[in-house]
């Protein structure tokens, strides 16, 4: 176990830091939820000023009919837009730096993102360029850095899972260490977020899966931390409910349009609530792979979850047994011991039944120790999670996620 010094500045640290986000400027986003909404874009954009529009995306999106009809709507409209659409997948300086250029030389006002969280990361990291622009990107990082207004930002996710339209952060990839990290800041709160159903309909099974168990695993770290406030714990529970009775039926039918309504709501809720209560380890870890290995993020958290919800152990089995008994995952009647070792199951098991592995075999030895340190560095001493850990401690789930050795064989003395 983490030391008992370090244990305690921790949690002294995310003690205050609850106090003082109880006086913060909280807000939601303007929602326009329900198929075929997309449409009403430029009321909205017009009711913001917003006359000139650069819209981010990435090169396949910017194909899709859907991206067209955004395009055709604003034209209607006589509303002004740029395009940036060289988004990859976790989202790097360089995009920002080419989104902003763009931005400038179209003295655009505002900013769409159409796309997952990669798109919707990258235009907050051209907001917080415009906001600050003398100050590096990598300045940036951590809580609370930008505290200037960015200009008016719409979300459209074309996936259900980062809920990066309902969040504070914006995580970014600097190339040149392999670090990936996040920026957290009130003033990223998107101001408009269309959740229009039909733009998911074509999303391939495998991105389905995976875009799902993220929002699931934004609402169980979220829930089983020390930091729920503001309805966040009651938005998690029906996030986790919504996702467990829909997500495969998602990703067996594409084209159920209820189901996919409701992952979006899911996803929506989760990002609510953890950008309220925040995450844990298996974010921090799945970060670092997607700095160091390119990882998406969807698959790793996947893959890494059930594996730090075994690690925490006793430390999480309260709330993580009573969550997966209000979602209605396991039965009502189990203990909160034996609820949470079946819901552990159940994820090993859901995970299976959509092809998603159990191991991540594109961890090398060798960079565990800089990957450790990467993810004690972004949660620590941030993160409320169950259970304190130090970089050394992270290197064993490193190995376990790995495939190097079981949870069960480890030492929880250490842990």
């Amino acid at each position: 176990m983490a030391s008992l010094l370090y244990r305690f500045a921790c949690r002294a640290f995310q003690k205050a830091f609850f106090v003082g986000v109880h006086f913060m400027p909280w807000r939601e986003p303007q929602i326009v939820h329900g198929a075929g909404r997309l449409q009403e874009l430029p009321n909205h954009l017009k009711a913001n000023g917003a006359d000139n529009v650069l819209l981010v995306t990435d090169e396949f999106l910017a194909q899709t009919e859907h991206f067209k009809n955004i395009k055709k709507y604003l034209e209607e409209a006589g509303i002004k837009y740029a395009v940036y659409d060289k988004t990859v997948p976790n989202p790097t300086i360089d995009n920002i730096k080419d989104a902003t250029c763009v931005y400038k030389t179209h003295k655009c006002n505002s900013l769409l993102a159409f796309g997952g969280g990669s798109a919707i990361d990258c235009a907050k990291g051209v907001g917080i360029r415009i906001a600050r622009p003398w100050t590096p990107i990598t300045f940036m990082r951590g809580t609370l850095r930008v505290l200037r207004k960015i200009p008016y930002l719409v979300a459209i996710p074309t996936t259900a899972g980062t809920g990066s339209e309902a969040t504070v952060a914006a995580v970014i990839t600097n190339s040149k260490t392999h670090e990936k990290y996040p920026i957290n800041d009130f003033v990223l709160i998107p101001r408009l977020a269309i959740l229009d159903a039909n733009i998911t309909l074509d999303l391939p099974p495998q991105l389905t899966a995976t875009t799902g168990m993220d929002a699931l695993t934004h609402a169980i770290e979220a829930y089983i931390g020390g930091s729920n406030f503001n309805g966040s714990a009651e938005a998690a529970i029906i996030a986790g409910r919504l996702i467990i009775e829909n997500i495969q039926t998602a990703y067996r039918d594409g084209h159920n349009i209820k189901a996919r309504e409701n992952l979006q709501k899911a996803a929506y809720l989760a990002g609510f609530a953890f950008t309220r209560a925040y995450v844990g380890y298996v974010h921090s870890i799945a970060h670092s792979l997607g700095g160091m290995y390119h990882s998406p993020h969807g698959y790793a958290n996947a893959i890494i979850l059930p594996h730090v919800l075994e690690y925490y152990g006793e430390a999480a089995e309260k709330r993580l047994g009573f969550f997966a008994k209000a979602i209605g995952a396991v039965a009502a009647e189990l203990s909160d011991h034996e609820a949470s070792v079946e819901f552990i199951q159940k994820i090993r098991n859901l995970n299976r039944s959509m092809n998603i592995p159990e191991y991540l075999d594109c961890i090398r030895d060798e960079d565990i120790t800089t990957l450790a340190k990467a993810a004690s560095k972004e949660a620590n001493p941030l993160y409320p999670v169950p259970k304190i850990l130090n970089a050394k401690e992270l290197e064993v789930l490193y190995h376990i996620v790995k495939g190097d050795m079981q949870c069960n064989n480890v030492d929880q003395s250490i842990a």
